[in-house]
């Protein structure tokens, strides 16, 4: 779904809270945060650029998290990540590819800290995983 450039705020607000729920699995309303910033990435960036057609949401993660590997955003690779991996996006096994292959064009220094964030929600994952199936066990 293309969201036209000058697309109603409703209607961008609307396409960008579907977007960015679909994307990361949870959405922010910008009426209830302060400031112009959350309308302006909900609105904008969830609403008229992540619906664009010509890249799918996983094409544009893995830009993403180059991006966020470039700047050293651990952080937000967690994020990132987790969705992806959430979204059946990509595996265990891209997720380290791509902190291999992204590690010989930002350098040893940040991939650290992205490999440092790729390790971390794998093992949360699993873990969560791992908690789940004894549930289902002890339950059964």
């Amino acid at each position: 779904m293309t969201a036209p450039q000058d697309a109603p705020v409703g209607d961008s607000r609307r396409a960008g809270m579907a977007k960015m729920q679909e994307v990361y699995g949870f959405s922010i309303d910008p009426a209830e945060v302060p400031g112009p910033y959350a309308a302006m990435t909900v609105d904008h960036l969830f609403g008229q650029v992540w619906t664009r057609d010509a890249l799918d949401i996983r094409d544009r993660r893995l830009l993403t998290m180059g991006v966020l590997a470039a700047l050293g955003k651990g952080d937000l690779l967690d994020i990132q990540f987790n969705s992806a991996l959430e979204r059946e996006e990509v595996t265990e096994e891209q997720v380290r590819e791509i902190v291999l292959h992204l590690t010989h064009y930002i350098g040893w220094p940040l991939s650290t800290g992205m490999n440092q964030s790729a390790e971390n929600v794998i093992a949360r994952r699993r873990k969560a995983a791992r908690r789940a199936d004894q549930a289902s066990e002890t339950e059964g």
